[in-house]
């Protein structure tokens, strides 16, 4: 009878043709589970609640809405799933992250890649401020 589309599913409104009772039917895409390979080797479930605290504190005291920080965060999980694959390694998933906040904020850019990149020193900064 209808239908409604949303991001975690389809509502459909349906009647029985036997004894004409109406009821709705949920339909929920089935989603493959994604791993994570860590820089040691190691694998864990994907978690997307990790990448949205990450580009949280990132954008902290930036002026970055929390909508923007949900639809980068909504990027890089679309991104991640599109590719196909089972297992991730931590760094792509990095560089996605990293791509995302570089549209955004700068600062926020610089922030998560002086964590992720692992910056030693003042030098590794201006190298990255440099190529920006």
């Amino acid at each position: 009878m209808d239908k409604r589309d949303s991001q975690s599913g389809t509502k459909r409104r349906r009647e029985c043709e036997k004894c004409k009772k109406r009821f709705n039917t949920f339909e929920n895409p089935e989603r493959a589970e994604l791993r994570v390979i860590k820089k040691d080797g190691r694998r864990e479930d994907f978690d997307i609640e990790k990448i949205r605290r990450g580009i949280f504190k990132a954008c902290q005291k930036r002026p970055v809405s929390t909508e923007k920080i949900d639809e980068m965060t909504g990027n890089v999980e679309e991104k991640l799933r599109k590719m196909g694959k089972k297992d991730v390694k931590t760094e792509f998933i990095g560089e996605l992250v990293s791509r995302e906040l570089k549209k955004v904020d700068k600062v926020a850019y610089i922030r998560f890649a002086s964590i992720y990149r692992e910056f030693e020193d003042v030098s590794d900064f201006k190298k990255e401020i440099k190529e920006l």
